[in-house]
């Protein structure tokens, strides 16, 4: 556990790549086996369930630290870290634990189903035992929320330098359903094992945002263009006569989805599929929120199935006749893709469309058709080199995604808390609110979304101070404030919502700028807002 510790201390102290590589790599070399395995679970998001909630954490903290709770929680809201600020109270102790990173881990996942006076002692005998960074690190793995500035890939490329095994065989080992309480390192990594490749998917392939005009990317005759759709991107494995549906996320999700098992009988073993899982609901593309019903179900009722129905939209091939052909140009991987899906696309009963490439004579066509996205539901155009191979995570040149502009609508400030990180002493994290106009007439606000990206620094300090000036009531870390700022607020989607009080859920929304030339009465309605739904 202490060097665990140290390594998140030297992460924490930097934001140099190739400090962070080394400091990771040196630890892959030097720690034990065991922890290796739980380090590689703790970076690629394989966390222990939390054993203990927020709530009994800041209070178990004010207890033992002796401060009252209203100023831990004072000081939660300044410090924007809820583990941060328990290792910053809690006062050090004479009393030092030597255990290891694993045994941490074992301990809190056994923790979970303890009572809680037992929980209690034992969070109260480790607090006191740990260095700070031992307890910062302790705190993060309770609360779930272990984020520092590691990716998938630069975790790959340290541990590649520490084992002398090419980062993509290693970025392929790593995906898939393994479980650090049960695999060892030499299993996880060193060993080669046949049976491994029936089920695990090839890393995915991500495409970077284009920024300006497509002109830039040359001649169009270069160039492929599919519709980005708005749903789950998977892999479909079809090997030894089974079925894997893997997410981008790593997760298998087979289970989820049991409409795509009736493809084992059409789609040879010795076939991977790239794609994406899209809602269906009456043979037509539904929304991402209509697909949120069936994310992480834990069952999938018949009734959930014909309310629900999916469909894999596909649009490359990486594995045919049980060969890696990723390295093949995208167009000839595509002609394989459309003999193989085309004829299956015409049956309505099986789950699983061809996702259409088109190629144009000049960009402006390319323009043209992206401004029908969201009449075809998606969020934009994929742009695809006709050469271009099928690479491991995000590369620049081959593949761009060029979304349509967001949709935007003008809302007013209605309720503020304070940020987090290095914006932790300001209210920068924003609820907004639209008019609701009954047929009298009368009119109040409603809040549809909330925001906190989009402002400049300055423009966070000069909100902030505005905020701190014109507060009505406070709800613990909640400030309502006097209805009088509007704000544009760009999102990618919207659809109508029964767990929403404005009836509408809209999709990423961010703050696109502050409108200091309207005044409240001008802002936008909920009527509005719902006519933008297509």
């Amino acid at each position: 556990m202490k060097e665990f510790a140290q390594l998140i201390r030297k992460l924490d102290s930097t934001n140099k790549t190739k400090v962070k590589v080394e400091a990771l790599a040196e630890y892959f070399t030097n720690a034990y086996d065991t922890d290796k395995v739980w380090t590689i679970a703790i970076l690629s998001h394989r966390r222990p369930p939390r054993p203990v909630n927020t709530t009994l954490l800041r209070e178990w903290a004010s207890e033992i630290a002796a401060i009252p709770l209203w100023l831990f929680e004072e000081s939660y809201h300044i410090v924007g870290d809820l583990a941060e600020t328990i290792a910053l109270v809690i006062p050090a102790s004479q009393r030092k634990m030597n255990i290891s990173l694993t045994d941490v881990l074992k301990d809190l996942i056994s923790l979970k189903s303890k009572s809680e006076k037992e929980k209690k002692a034992y969070l109260f005998e480790h607090w006191q035992s740990f260095s700070y960074y031992e307890r910062f690190v302790f705190t993060k793995f309770i609360t779930g929320g272990f984020r520092i500035g590691i990716s998938q890939k630069l975790m790959t490329r340290s541990l590649s330098n520490a084992t002398g095994i090419d980062e993509d065989i290693l970025a392929y080992k790593l995906m898939g359903n393994w479980d650090p309480n049960t695999i060892s390192f030499q299993e996880l990594v060193l060993e080669e094992k046949q049976s491994d490749a029936f089920s695990k998917p090839y890393p995915f392939y991500l495409a970077y945002a284009l920024e300006g005009e497509p002109e830039k990317l040359g001649s169009t005759s270069q160039w492929f263009a599919e519709h980005k759709w708005d749903g789950i991107r998977s892999q479909m494995i079809f090997r030894n006569g089974e079925i894997f549906v893997w997410s981008r996320g790593e997760e298998l999700v087979t289970d989820k989805y049991p409409e795509f098992a009736d493809l084992l009988n059409y789609i040879p073993d010795g076939t991977v599929i790239d794609g994406e899982i899209l809602p269906f609901p009456n043979e037509t593309i539904g929304t991402f929120n209509d697909l949120q019903k069936r994310i992480g179900r834990k069952t999938v009722s018949r009734k959930l199935l014909n309310s629900y129905p999916v469909i894999v939209k596909a649009y490359d091939l990486l594995e045919w006749n049980g060969k890696d052909i990723r390295s093949r140009p995208f167009e000839q991987r595509r002609k394989l893709l459309e003999d193989l899906v085309k004829p299956l696309s015409s049956d309505p009963s099986l789950p699983i469309d061809l996702s259409e490439t088109m190629s144009f004579d000049s960009w402006s066509e390319f323009v043209r058709e992206r401004s029908l996205s969201r009449e075809k539901k998606s969020e934009g155009l994929m742009l695809k080199r006709r050469d271009s191979p099928y690479l491991v995570g995000r590369k620049k040149g081959d593949w761009w995604k060029w979304k349509v502009d967001p949709l935007t609508i003008d809302a007013v400030l209605t309720y503020a808390m304070r940020g987090h990180g290095r914006r932790s002493n300001l209210f920068t994290d924003y609820t907004f609110g639209l008019w609701s106009i009954n047929p009298e007439g009368d009119k109040e606000l409603v809040t549809f979304a909330k925001a906190y990206s989009g402002l400049t620094d300055e423009e966070f300090r000069k909100v902030d101070a505005w905020i701190k000036k014109n507060t009505l009531e406070r709800f613990g870390p909640v400030r309502s404030v006097t209805p009088q700022l509007v704000f544009e607020i760009a999102f990618e989607g919207i659809a109508l919502s029964g767990r929403h009080k404005s009836g509408v859920a809209t999709r990423f929304p961010r703050i696109l700028r502050w409108r200091t030339d309207k005044s409240i009465e001008q802002a936008n309605t909920l009527e509005d807002l719902k006519n933008l739904i297509p």
